[in-house]
């Protein structure tokens, strides 16, 4: 059995799952609604506070479905009650970001500024002018966005110049060393 699906979601205060046909879950929250159609051969029930998810069979299609479609699930209800957010660092002299309305402009060493536009549902903010943190509600677009903004200029080995997470470790290495 799976140690992840076996477990059961508990519902919040403030907080309506509904589930309809086909398991298309609907999550609605304080801060917005999620909805997503998830396998319909796992099994999808609201018992009293919690949401159990159970699997038809052991085949091994049905195993690895049933964690991803509990821990789907528990990532819906975790964004409509807390959201979600990632923070990125930006290195490097002269590397900067500026924000206007929606429209996020990188200064990253390039002959042109690069401009992001917010997706819908999320938003970056920035803390000074190196710090971006996105923010959100559902946690794979919250993730891809960072990604996107990250992969506009990666950390490189050796300065560490580039954005990164802030979580990120770069792994450095040495220069170049003067022959004698």
């Amino acid at each position: 059995m799976s140690r992840i699906g076996r477990m059961p979601i508990a519902i919040p205060a403030g907080v309506t799952v509904d589930i309809a046909e086909n398991n298309k879950v609907t999550v609605k929250g304080p801060k917005g609604t999620l909805e997503r159609v998830l396998p319909s051969e796992i099994d999808i029930k609201i018992e009293g506070t919690e949401i159990v998810v159970t699997r038809p069979n052991d085949l091994k299609k049905m195993k690895s479905l049933h964690g991803l479609t509990r821990t789907l699930v528990a990532n819906m209800v975790t964004g409509v009650t807390a959201g979600y957010e990632k923070v990125l660092e930006i290195n490097g002299v002269g590397y900067r970001a500026a924000k206007s309305g929606k429209e996020l402009t990188l200064t990253l060493g390039y002959s042109h500024p690069v401009v992001m536009v917010d997706p819908e549902g999320l938003e970056a903010v920035l803390e000074g002018q190196n710090k971006i943190t996105v923010k959100g509600i559902d946690k794979e677009k919250v993730g891809q966005y960072a990604a996107e903004i990250r992969d506009k200029r990666r950390p490189e080995p050796y300065k560490g110049k580039g954005i990164k997470y802030a979580d990120e470790v770069i792994r450095r290495k040495v220069g170049k060393t003067g022959k004698k």
